[in-house]
């Protein structure tokens, strides 16, 4: 049942008198350089701002040996993070609602070049209505309306009438472990609510993503000698080439998948790091590239990987130097599958009403090529995994922002549907 009008100016009127507070606390989250394997002071924070709440708390490190044993897992490496997954807990007086996960990743990206940015990456600048700084939009923001959405409410004098989890994960801009993580604890609602930067839309389906590498010998020489040499770099060149075919072919096959037909180019190959050689007068012996690349939900990271293997194995025995040389491909980082959001479900509809009330619109939807933590709940839970959030602008770019009145309209919009889909009770003193 649609909350009653006046509840509902009750509830928005209670985000626009704590906003002032979001926006600080959102730039204490941008304050923290919270790069991969670097996030442990800030979960410190987030744990010490759900504890002072008064929420039951969980902190727990990733299992590697249990999610290498489950088929959504990603392999590990040195680089995955150690910082711990945090979890606040609501549990009620009476449990008489629907219970709800709220999520978000804690970890971002590198920042490339400081001097790319107008401002120091880790230093929160509003101007104007946008807020800068790394993790702004992807996704610090989000992360503090999930706590501020439930703040509201309770400044109202409610709380949700149904336990709600407020997960705090890492590992998300490279492997979804940490989400995953979450599930092989045991965590488990009714619906989840993942605010990622998604311009105020539902993501109604999105892509698997694969991280792979693959790492070509040549044969050293001194550049007076290079033709007795093989470099290296330029033979990586040719697998390149021969991957970008794959990723053509794979768009090619666009047609007839509901929500990716339509797009230009659904399915994106990034040559997102490259190594190789050791010295600009030797021939260099080793190249290593390191490769994104998305795939149909539907469609098993294993059976991708297998895929991508084959290309390159097949692309080496038809290269002079590489079919005695054969190229070395791992994978490591994301392996996952996407999923398609069915529509129907309660939980978007109650998103819809609550997204309505506050934007005057109905909420519209749309296919996006990013990995998103919700495949764990879409796929493994089988339950509503709703991502949606704010306006942001730049995200693993420079100059990264996020609207504030886009994150007023969305912690809005999620205060409203907390309180529809978990129902209502008093706030109890904590």
């Amino acid at each position: 049942m649609a909350l009653d009008r006046e509840l509902a100016r009750h509830i928005v009127a209670s985000v626009d008198a704590g906003f002032a507070e979001q926006i600080e606390f959102t730039k204490s989250l941008i304050r923290f350089p919270s790069t991969r394997g670097n996030e442990h002071t800030i979960q410190d924070f987030v744990f010490g701002a759900l504890r002072d709440r008064g929420y039951a708390m969980d902190r727990f490190a990733m299992e590697p040996d249990a999610i290498g044993r489950h088929v959504g897992g990603a392999p590990f490496s040195d680089q995955h993070s150690t910082a711990p997954i945090v979890v606040g807990i609501h549990r009620p007086r009476r449990e008489t609602g629907r219970s709800l996960i709220l999520q978000a990743h804690v970890d971002v990206v590198p920042t490339g070049p400081s001097d790319m940015w107008r401002t120091p990456p880790f230093d929160p600048v509003i101007e104007g209505d946008w807020l800068f700084g790394r993790g702004s939009g992807d996704m610090k923001a989000g992360h503090a309306a999930n706590i501020f959405a439930l703040d509201a409410l309770r400044r109202a004098g409610l709380q949700p009438a149904a336990t709600v989890y407020v997960q705090s994960v890492v590992e998300e801009e490279s492997t979804g472990n940490g989400a995953l993580m979450t599930h092989l604890r045991g965590y488990k609602a009714d619906a989840v609510l993942i605010p990622e930067p998604e311009d105020e839309k539902l993501v109604r389906a999105n892509v698997g993503v694969l991280w792979f590498d693959v790492e070509v010998r040549g044969v050293p020489a001194h550049v007076r000698e290079m033709s007795d040499g093989t470099n290296a770099i330029d033979a990586a060149y040719r697998v390149v080439a021969a991957l970008r075919a794959i990723e053509a072919d794979w768009n090619a096959q666009k047609t007839g998948r509901p929500h990716f037909e339509n797009e230009p180019h659904p399915i994106n190959l990034n040559l997102g790091k490259i190594q190789g050689g050791d010295w600009a007068s030797s021939v260099p012996s080793w190249c290593r590239i390191s490769c994104r690349i998305s795939i149909y939900p539907g469609i098993t990271a294993a059976e991708a990987a297998r895929e991508i293997a084959e290309c390159v194995a097949d692309f080496a025995r038809s290269d002079r130097f590489l079919a005695n040389n054969p190229p070395r491909v791992t994978f490591g980082g994301f392996y996952s599958e996407g999923y398609v959001l069915q529509p129907g479900s309660e939980a978007e509809a109650v998103l819809d009403r609550a997204h309505e009330t506050v934007i005057g619109k109905p909420l519209e939807s749309f296919m996006t090529a990013g990995y998103l933590d919700t495949r764990v709940y879409a796929l493994y839970d089988q339950v509503p995994a709703l991502c949606y959030g704010p306006i942001a602008r730049s995200i693993h770019a420079a100059d990264e922002s996020v609207s504030l009145p886009s994150v007023e309209r969305i912690t809005k919009t999620m205060a409203l549907f907390i309180a529809e889909w978990c129902g209502l009770e008093s706030a109890e003193s904590r």
